[in-house]
């Protein structure tokens, strides 16, 4: 089976998200920490840019709107810690 580019993209962003999501079943990392926001956010920006890449609309929304979740809580996390110093 031949991959092309976006296969791997594709492939990538959604490895890391089941990484993510095993990880926090097993209670290495919770969902408060910035490791599995950052995880989510890195899988799903992924797994959206291989959607575009295939021209596939409903993924691109679903991944787009993952990952923009994502990265705001990222950034909530980030100012919290900042507050906190």
């Amino acid at each position: 089976m031949y991959m092309n580019v976006s296969d791997w993209i594709g492939f990538t962003g959604v490895f890391i998200l089941l990484a993510a999501y095993v990880l926090q079943l097993v209670r290495v990392i919770s969902t408060d920490r910035i490791a599995y926001s950052f995880l989510n956010f890195t899988g799903a920006a992924l797994a959206c840019i291989a959607s575009v890449m295939i021209n596939y609309l409903p993924f691109v929304i679903l991944e787009g709107v993952w990952a923009l979740v994502s990265l705001w809580s990222v950034i909530r996390i980030l100012v919290k810690r900042q507050h906190s110093i």
